[in-house]
């Protein structure tokens, strides 16, 4: 679907705030625990930026962390990371209850070709606009660039895909992509990056969207710190 993928839509229990994207996205209230503010923390994730690094805040993915996944990764510091049960949501949109979503929308908004959102880890208070989120699909005899491929085409308004395989240090083997993606709806185009991996639990994708492709940029270390530190379970 191409319905502001990647933007700064958040998963919340319910809720999608389509509205927020379409204003620009209101600034994050700097409440991440230590009383930043907005601008401060935009200055350091721009420092981070330059400098391709991204600091951790520690791993998410094992059981008891905010997000149980296949896979264990480290997030970036003061990004915050929250579980979605996909499966309840598009149950509750679809019986119209304690939901603004419709089904067709919930659709829309958790599920992207075979895999479904299981987790989103939100840069606002780390000063961006945009979303690292976590799809996770069933087990199955698909191979990590054949999850990868159509994930990317049920996004929709894509062009210039470049695929490349990768490994991380703790030996987990993938396949990467970078892609321009024009959303209709705003007139824009965007860059977005996102990544597979398979396991025995079935495919794990990484996607980092963004408002725009600065925001993207200066959200990049955070998705390359995921990157270096994955690891299946």
């Amino acid at each position: 679907m191409g319905i502001v993928r990647g933007g700064a839509v958040g998963l919340t229990a319910g809720t999608a705030l389509l509205a927020a994207v379409l204003s620009g996205c209101a600034g994050s209230s700097g409440a991440d625990g230590e009383g930043r503010s907005d601008s401060s923390a935009k200055a350091e994730a721009t420092t981070g930026a330059a400098a391709g690094t991204a600091a951790s805040a520690g791993a998410i993915g094992a059981a008891g962390s905010a997000c149980e996944l296949p896979v264990s990764f480290d997030i970036a510091k003061h990004w915050k990371a929250k579980g979605i049960d996909a499966g309840a949501e598009m149950s509750k949109a679809s019986k119209g209850s304690d939901s603004d979503l419709s089904g067709d929308l919930a659709e829309a908004f958790l599920r992207q070709g075979p895999v479904t959102t299981a987790c989103e880890i939100d840069a606002k208070p780390a000063g961006n606009i945009g979303f690292l989120r976590v799809w996770t699909g069933k087990p199955g005899d698909a191979d990590a660039r054949t999850v990868l491929r159509e994930f990317v085409a049920a996004e929709d308004n894509v062009s210039e895909e470049k695929y490349h395989s990768f490994r991380t240090a703790a030996g987990v083997a993938g396949v990467e992509v970078e892609y321009l993606y024009t959303s209709k709806l705003l007139e824009e185009t965007k860059k977005e990056t996102a990544l597979a991996v398979g396991t025995p639990d079935g495919p794990v994708v990484l996607h980092l969207g963004g408002m725009d492709t600065a925001e993207h940029e200066e959200m990049r270390p955070a998705y390359e710190l995921a990157k270096r530190t994955l690891r299946v379970h």
